[in-house]
């Protein structure tokens, strides 16, 4: 039990150490080749940062864990929004590009729903797969296309900002590509440590690996883009802490659930309790950024407050409904009958009153 810990605890630092070498490596090429902070927040950072879920739900996949495969996708999602959305709004309030309005977010919110219905059969197969994956590669080529587009002193002031003021020398690139090598085998070995050490933990305490990948597991891989985003919003660099959310959980439901049902060759089953409660719950937390992100382009402090307040709903639920205590379904009862419906009150109350009320720039929106 002691030794599942520690390969736990030693997979989740070679992840976070992994991320923030492969980050690092990656942000910097990006940053030469021109391309905008948004993009690379949705793009770099965001693939970067979940390259952790990657490895692991590929290594579950393959190990035939997939629960945990599973588990980690839709926790991460989850995580991702309520969580380190939340936490980085209450660092600072943050400002939303409207092309995350336009595109991104609604990209978010269909893939969202797509999952569900390719899983209703009760698997993700490798057609599905391939289609997850194709719609990745075109994302991508758009996002390059439009950054490439972009007035050149946008992408000289994030050069800058990532000390890249000059053209790079060629010793200098391949020491950007060896960062790169180096975080992408650290998470390859990490995610096998971590994988192993949740089975082990799950098998021991009786624990579904459903539950495991949608909380421990979810978590951990989940620390690159928790660190990236609220450092980001520190740093007042909003575009890289909204787009690397928002571009984790593309990420996360094109490349991870597309390349994880494409290796083994059956594709990955989805279990009956991911499709009735957990994979509904990504849904409504995508769905719930659309209302937010449109009325006066930013996320308030009181926003992230209640983001934070669901993702601690929802985990305390799941741990009482694992152990099976009498206080599961009264929560259940307070959230859908009175603390969820008073919170589409508020904001489709807000979502009314931003439409009526003439444009004004984000910044002018109320930070409490």
């Amino acid at each position: 039990m002691l030794m599942s810990i520690l390969w736990m605890i030693l997979g989740m630092v070679g992840l976070v150490f992994g991320g923030e070498v492969l980050v690092r490596g990656a942000a910097k090429l990006a940053a030469l080749a021109g391309i905008s902070p948004l993009v690379v927040g949705l793009t770099v950072v965001a693939f970067g940062t979940s390259a952790p879920e990657l490895a692991v739900s590929l290594s579950a996949s393959l190990k035939g864990n997939t629960d945990i495969g599973i588990g980690n996708i839709v926790g991460s999602n989850i995580f991702n929004v309520l969580a380190v959305l939340g936490m980085s709004a209450l660092v600072a309030p943050l400002v939303v590009s409207s092309q995350l309005v336009r595109l991104d977010v609604p990209l978010m919110v269909g893939l969202s729903f797509l999952m569900l219905l390719m899983g209703l059969d009760g698997e993700i197969s490798q057609i599905d797969g391939g289609i997850l994956f194709g719609i990745l590669v075109v994302y991508i080529g758009w996002l390059i296309y439009q950054s490439r587009k972009e007035h050149k002193a946008v992408q000289e002031q994030f050069a800058e900002e990532y000390g890249v003021k000059e053209k790079m020398s060629p010793v200098g690139v391949l020491w950007q590509l060896a960062l790169v090598a180096i975080g992408v085998a650290a998470l390859t070995i990490s995610s096998q440590w971590l994988v192993f050490g949740a089975s082990e933990i799950a098998t021991y305490f009786g624990m579904s690996e459903l539950l495991i990948g949608l909380t421990i597991v979810a978590v951990g891989t989940s620390l690159p883009e928790a660190a990236a985003s609220v450092m980001a919003s520190l740093r007042g660099e909003r575009d890289i802490a909204v787009g690397n959310i928002v571009g984790s959980n593309i990420f996360n439901i094109c490349c991870v659930l597309g390349l994880s049902a494409l290796a083994p060759p059956s594709g990955i089953p989805v279990s009956a309790e991911a499709l009735r409660f957990d994979i509904p719950v990504m849904i409504a937390v995508a769905v719930a950024c659309l209302p937010i992100f449109f009325t006066g382009y930013s996320i308030a402090r009181w926003e992230g407050l209640l983001f934070v307040f669901y993702y601690v709903a929802y985990t305390t639920y799941l741990v009482l409904e694992a152990v099976d205590s009498s206080w599961s379904d009264p929560l259940a009862v307070m959230m859908v009958g009175f603390v969820i419906p008073l919170t589409v009150i508020t904001l489709a109350v807000t979502t009314f009153r931003a439409l009526r009320a003439p444009k004004q720039p984000a910044e002018t929106k109320s930070a409490e």
